[in-house]
């Protein structure tokens, strides 16, 4: 079993091989894929779409010494096999395992750094020109996704990459169409074609020829820009200074390393359209690619089982008042940045097909986009991930705080998400919400005020966020009366006595667990702006100790919205901070990383007892 890829640990082990061995390496690789995938869990389809592409570049680039910079990283599971680490796929996403992104400690062979979208063209470009800079003879390859090309980003280092000129090769891996076999066979022999040295060469001596006579040879320049453009959509790349090639079959293992060998060869920037299929090889996975994007543990055999109804997941409280707030409210508009599934929009995407939009993956435009909308009358909701909201943090307080537009925030995945890691933690909202005016900051505790919040976020006028953890609460009851909370107001949950514990957000049931071998009051803050400074006196004046915990990082957090709170009532408190560490934190299962950064029940108790002993 898996003859040939068990011999290869590194990519030079790869180029060994003969041509006509890389049909059954990509066999035996996806093969793999599906059998390691399906005991972590991961991202399945993307990779599956990928593995002729990956073969392909590591046996024609010399990598590391070529970069190879991926765009997102999600279709990076055949590289971390082909590059060493596939004795290590086992512990893929899990706690202190492999990444489910290209990490540079990870590997020389990550060349960068990724798990947000659109960055791949831009960080390819500075290694193109530090090349060139440093006199060194290699390559620079970006691999973007036609999703991440969406991304404003991705222009931008297009429009200055061609201008500067640089032996720099865009692959864009388009997995959203598919060609017929006869534009597909006319289209891989114009890449080889347009890819090779002949050509390249007879249109450097024309150009050199006919640059004696201008309009002979801008007459010329048209007529090759108007034939490609007949064949092939690369007109657009072309403009950008680009010398655009395909769009070829990304699973022809033939057309893919002869063209992408001859590639290699030419100067300057170089665009490579690759169509490859999302789940490649998985039937199941060829037949839903957004099933299979993301999947936990399954049996390759049965493919994905539904599970059996639990406690609602905060993403299906928000998708439930999102179509019940349209009923009420033809004003309301949805917003999304690329994740109906994952924010849970899809019902209201087919009841309110008229009043959503997927803006593709462009947050800053998304934020922009509701604050035009929200100027007009409309009330926008803008469904987002906390770790993407930072990508458009200046249109969040340019576009929508300083204008003080109404447009509500539902912040999915605050705090830690477990195996994504790091670059999806949502580790930083509530320090960077909460030091822009204008703007109110919720933290529901459980499933219930998630969605009264939600409610009261869209009913008051200006800028309001509510923002939300990963996966299910603790399971309480819903109101379906929507009535929503009072803004600035927190409540005590227990008394207790000398210790107070000030609880935002999720934390919210482990402090209660703590709070009882400690006998400590215990408060649901649900504000973070505006803060409840009548409770924070309150309790200030009856406990010898506060303790704040929340899921963010402790620098300018809730935590420090209490002190501040408590130096301008001019009150002296022992207060103890508790919150995400100073450092990135990285995957794993989110009960084990709650654990590590002290944010249990047996954590909370261990420093409060440690703090006032």
């Amino acid at each position: 079993m898996y003859e040939l890829l068990k011999t290869i640990n590194r990519p030079s082990d790869l180029r060994k091989l003969e041509r006509k061995q890389l049909p059954q390496l990509a066999e035996e690789l996806r093969e793999f894929l599906i059998d390691s995938v399906s005991k972590t869990g991961g991202h399945l389809s993307s990779n599956l779409g990928t593995v002729e592409l990956t073969i392909g570049l590591h046996y024609i680039f010399d990598t590391p010494n070529d970069r190879l910079v991926w765009d997102v990283g999600h279709q990076t599971y055949s590289h971390k096999i082909l590059t060493g680490r596939r004795e290590r796929m086992d512990t893929l996403r899990q706690y202190h395992g492999l990444a489910g992104f290209p990490r540079r400690e990870e590997s020389e062979f990550d060349t960068f750094g990724t798990a947000h979208s659109s960055t791949s063209i831009s960080a390819a470009l500075g290694m193109a020109v530090a090349a060139r800079a440093l006199g060194e003879d290699r390559r620079a390859v970006a691999i973007i996704g036609d999703g991440a090309m969406t991304a404003g980003m991705a222009f931008e280092a297009l429009n200055n990459a061609g201008a500067m000129d640089a032996n720099l090769l865009v692959i864009l891996n388009d997995n959203d169409m598919s060609i017929s076999e006869n534009v597909g066979a006319l289209n891989n022999y114009l890449a080889r074609l347009l890819s090779g040295r002949f050509y390249s060469a007879a249109r450097r001596a024309s150009e050199k020829v006919l640059g004696k006579v201008p309009p002979v040879l801008e007459l010329a320049r048209r007529a090759e820009e108007h034939m490609k453009g007949m064949v092939m959509p690369g007109t657009l790349f072309e403009e950008f200074g680009f010398n655009y090639i395909g769009p070829i079959d990304g699973h022809d293992l033939d057309v893919l390393v002869a063209t992408l060998a001859n590639l290699r060869k030419l100067d300057g920037p170089q665009f490579l359209h690759v169509v490859t299929r999302k789940g490649k090889g998985y039937q199941p996975a060829e037949d839903d690619a957004i099933l299979y994007h993301g999947v936990g543990k399954f049996a390759p055999a049965e493919g994905i089982v539904s599970k059996t109804a639990g406690k609602p997941a905060y993403t299906q409280v928000f998708g439930d008042w999102l179509c019940d707030m349209a009923a009420r409210e033809e004003r309301l508009m949805a917003i999304t940045p690329a994740m109906r599934e994952g924010s849970g929009m899809v019902r209201f995407s087919q009841e309110y097909a008229d009043r959503y939009f997927d803006v593709g993956i462009a947050e800053q435009h998304a934020l922009t986009f509701a604050a035009g909308l929200a100027t007009e009358g409309m009330k926008p909701v803008v469904a987002i991930y906390s770790t993407f909201l930072q990508r458009a943090y200046d249109q969040l307080i340019h576009d929508i705080c300083l204008q003080n537009l109404d447009v509500t925030f539902a912040i999915d995945r605050s705090g830690l998400v477990g195996a994504d890691g790091p670059t999806h933690h949502g580790s930083f909202d509530l320090s960077y919400l909460r030091c822009v005016p204008n703007v109110v900051v919720m933290t529901p505790a459980d499933e219930n005020e998630c969605r009264q919040m939600l409610f009261t976020a869209f009913e008051m006028p200006g800028p309001a966020a509510v923002r939300y953890p990963r996966g299910a609460g603790p399971g309480v009851d819903i109101e379906q009366e929507l009535t929503g909370v009072e803004v600035g107001r927190g409540e005590v949950m227990r008394e207790g006595r000398r210790i107070a514990i000030l609880a935002f957000g999720a934390p919210l049931a482990a402090a209660l667990e703590a709070a009882e071998e400690l006998d400590a009051t215990v408060a649901n803050m649900r504000f973070v702006k505006p803060i409840d400074e009548n409770l924070i006196r309150a309790l200030s004046q009856s406990h010898e100790y506060l303790v704040t915990v929340e899921e963010n990082v402790i620098s300018g957090g809730a935590g420090s919205a209490v002190l501040e709170a408590l130096g301008r009532m001019d009150l002296q408190s022992r207060v103890l901070q508790l919150g995400l560490p100073d450092r990135f934190v990285d995957h794993g299962d989110p009960a084990s990383l709650i654990a590590e950064c002290g944010l249990d029940a047996a954590g909370i108790g261990r420093s409060i007892r440690k703090f006032i002993s």
